[in-house]
């Protein structure tokens, strides 16, 4: 069997706008994960960008089972001595309400400059506004 090659401009993309209020991180993060790579296609080739545009919104919202807003952890590391700065959950949502579940969807992505390329195909945001009505994205289901 031959390796398939599409042509970028072959690929007809979609623009797709999912809710996560009130829905699992990790279920959220794995489904924009699985449509920008483009495996719910027939044409899915794993070294090209063949994936849809996706609209995320209430990120401020998503769920997180337990007791992970006080007990999931978000390191940084200035690069200095001593530098390290712990954040949970809880204050992160309050601090940067997109930021978790931008991370988990990065996280799931290729870690190489595909994985950077598709990750500009998702648009996250805190509330349930966007400014891409233009584009017509169709609402999705988890």
């Amino acid at each position: 069997m031959n390796t398939i090659f599409v042509k970028p401009q072959d690929v007809e993309r979609k623009w797709y706008v999912i809710d996560a209020n009130g829905k699992s991180l990790g279920r959220v993060a794995a489904k924009v994960a699985s449509v920008l790579r483009g495996k719910n296609k027939p044409i899915y080739t794993p070294h090209q960008e063949v994936g849809d545009y996706v609209i995320v919104l209430n990120a401020e919202k998503v769920a997180v089972t337990g007791r992970k807003r006080q007990q999931k952890l978000y390191y940084h590391h200035s690069g200095y001595l001593g530098g390290m700065k712990v954040t949970n959950f809880e204050k992160m949502i309050e601090k940067k309400p997109t930021f978790p579940l931008e991370r988990a969807i990065q996280g799931m992505l290729p870690h190489n400059r595909l994985g950077r390329k598709l990750f500009k195909n998702v648009k996250v945001y805190a509330g349930e506004n966007h400014p891409h009505a233009a584009q017509k994205p169709e609402p999705m289901d988890i």
